[in-house]
């Protein structure tokens, strides 16, 4: 009896295992006790009062079997990989470097996963920014201290399922195979990643941390070499996982004549409310216990011919300092585990277009916007990690705050006019966006909300083009620009994904 059933459950019943077998029993004819049963989808239906739980199930008459979704081998002596960046999308070209039968060596600027907690304490506590080991830079990435969400569009790019598979491999709940909206938490990353590490360490692979790449050296169209730490690496074939955030590698790349682009990407504000006032609007009134997840929201609309919708929502999360550098401020949001603090939060920003310039051509047009908006953010907060903030109406109505009613993020807010600060292509559609999402949103407009500027990094404002086909540089054999630094991922999953394929592009390549 191999086959799936799919249910309508209330959330109390969807959390009955006795119950669910009586209805699964019921459904087939069978007694309960005769077949197993697991989990395959579960998503909560909050569009009518009555709130539901559609439920998909795997039956067997047998146990399931164990489930190895990694398989390590030795690649020591093997062909190398060189990978720069361990975010998701350098760690899983690595794990399948190693599937394939290359060998990876791993540099990342940054520090090891668990050092990083103490430099982003000192950011937290004292707004003291290390550009190497921060929210962006540091073995995992960017998602492994802002939030840990697995949810992607990206289906048509690569194996979504099997990136989810690694994920429980190595340590996640096998309730990211299920949820329609996956979530490890940051709370629970780290020790991922530890695993990950030691996984390609102990096959033969290398990773290194506080190793910064400073230079790549092309010789008749071919990369030959990078410098790390003032060191000369022979390098065949590099995949470039940087992150979002590198800006000195696209400055670098400019530097040695290779080709980049400006690319469209998407800056606003974090707004935050209550978590029981989100509840309350998309659960009915009901609040989130035991049986409902704390709620989410997903808004878009478009505001003067241009798009703006919410980016990284985290439900009972925490507004986070994300600058890379001295004088920037940036800001993200995350979740642990439980999504179990007071407050929600989620980006909200306007589209940003290499066209909106008269220097749309440059390669650094976007870049440079971005740049210029955290950094007067960061001038309007003091010259310091405050950021400017505004109670939500007071920004539609174009007032200064007097007063806040709270904040989650730590180093602290200061009262602003973000109208004053935020370009006015972005301001405007901002408020005229909020006004439609109010609409949208019974509650949700309300002055109790308070917006934090900036939300920039929403994805690369660089791109650096590749071949569809082989993924390589189309002027550097052997380049292989990867995932969100490159401007080909947007999340975890996605850039993780980026990173498989990157691996798969080399060993085609070299089985050729």
């Amino acid at each position: 009896m191999d086959k799936e059933l799919t249910l309508r459950l209330t959330p109390e019943q969807a959390a009955d295992d006795a119950y669910i077998v009586r209805m699964l029993a019921s459904q087939t004819g069978s007694e309960p006790g005769s077949f197993h049963f697991r989990w395959k989808k579960r998503s909560v239906d909050a569009r009518k009062k009555n709130i539901l739980v559609n439920a998909t199930f795997e039956l067997s008459d047998k146990p399931f079997p164990s489930e190895i979704f990694f398989t390590a081998r030795d690649v020591s002596g093997k062909a190398e990989l060189h990978i720069v960046g361990a975010g998701p999308a350098g760690l899983f070209a690595a794990l399948r470097a190693i599937e394939l039968g290359l060998r990876p060596i791993v540099y990342e600027r940054g520090k090891d996963v668990r050092s990083r907690r103490r430099d982003l304490a000192r950011l937290n506590r004292e707004g003291i920014v290390d550009p190497e080991s921060n929210y962006c830079f540091g073995e995992g990435g960017a998602g492994t201290y802002s939030d840990g969400k697995l949810y992607t569009r990206s289906k048509k790019r690569g194996d979504v399922l099997k990136t989810l598979e690694w994920f429980v491999h190595f340590g996640a709940d096998r309730d990211i195979l299920v949820d329609a909206h996956p979530h490890i938490g940051t709370n629970k990353l780290p020790r991922i990643i530890e695993e990950i590490r030691e996984t390609i360490r102990r096959s033969g692979g290398e990773v290194h941390f506080d190793s910064k790449l400073t230079d790549l050296h092309i010789e008749a169209g071919k990369i030959v070499s990078v410098t790390v730490n003032e060191k000369t690496v022979p390098v065949r074939n590099l995949v470039l996982a940087t992150g979002h955030s590198a800006r000195d590698i696209f400055e670098l790349l400019h530097r040695r004549g290779v080709t980049l682009k400006a690319k469209p990407f998407a800056l606003g504000v974090r707004i935050e409310h209550t978590q029981e006032l989100i509840d309350r609007i998309q659960y009915h009134g009901r609040l989130s216990d035991d049986f409902l997840p704390p709620a989410s929201y997903a808004l878009v609309t478009q505001a003067d011919g241009r798009g703006v919708y919410s980016f990284c929502m985290c439900p009972g999360g925490i507004i986070a300092p994300c600058a890379t550098a001295s004088d920037e401020v940036v800001t993200n949001g995350w979740s642990p585990s439980k999504r179990n603090n007071p407050y929600a939060n989620s980006g909200i920003v306007v589209g940003v277009f290499p066209a909106d310039f008269e220097n749309a051509q440059d390669p650094f047009a976007c870049l440079d916007f971005q740049r210029s908006v955290e950094h007067a953010c960061w001038k309007a907060g003091g010259c310091t990690q405050k950021v400017p903030a505004q109670r939500l109406i007071d920004f539609i109505e174009r007032r200064k705050s007097k007063d806040f009613p709270r904040s989650s993020y730590q180093p602290g807010i200061v009262s602003a006019d973000l109208n004053e600060i935020l370009p006015p292509l972005v301001a405007g559609r901002l408020r005229s966006a909020f006004r439609d999402f109010g609409r949208k949103m019974n509650g949700f407009l309300t002055n109790d909300a308070v917006l934090h500027a900036p939300e920039s990094r929403t994805s690369s404002p660089v791109q650096i083009p590749r071949d569809p086909e082989s993924f390589c540089h189309p002027e550097v054999n052997g380049l292989y620009p990867c995932a969100e630094g490159a401007g080909y991922a947007g999340g975890i999953v996605s850039a993780a994904i980026d990173g498989m394929n990157c691996a798969d592009a080399v060993f085609r390549k070299l089985q050729a």
